[in-house]
């Protein structure tokens, strides 16, 4: 026999928030009915509505325990670049020859089963 409070108690098993500025980041572990682990990524961002009242803009990755490696890994790789492009001499608010300006509301069409190429 399982209650509402018993399926609440299994999904949640950890959580961790990291306020950075106007955003707050959570990361959490939750547990499928299955007892799979996977972890979502959430970033809420504050901002205020045009009666002043508060409201809260959120997006959230979900991050199932076969992409994890894949996930940290390329994670990884990504943070030791931007070690790497820190320390070099480069003006990147400047340096704006490869960036391409899309017009408001256009996005570029990617082709993820490219993205392991």
């Amino acid at each position: 026999m399982s209650t509402e409070r018993d399926d609440s108690v299994r999904d949640d098993v950890y959580s961790k928030a990291v306020r950075a500025g106007k955003r707050t980041y959570f990361f959490d572990v939750k547990a499928t009915r299955g007892n799979d682990l996977y972890i979502t990524i959430t970033e809420s961002k504050k901002k205020l509505r045009s009666d002043g009242t508060p409201s809260f803009e959120k997006h959230k990755i979900f991050l199932y325990k076969e992409d994890f490696e894949k996930f940290v890994d390329g994670l990884n790789e990504t943070l030791q670049k931007l070690s790497e492009l820190r320390d070099s001499d480069v003006n990147f608010a400047e340096n704006t020859e490869n960036v391409v300006a899309l017009p408001s509301g256009q996005y570029t069409d990617v082709k993820f089963e490219d993205l392991d190429s």
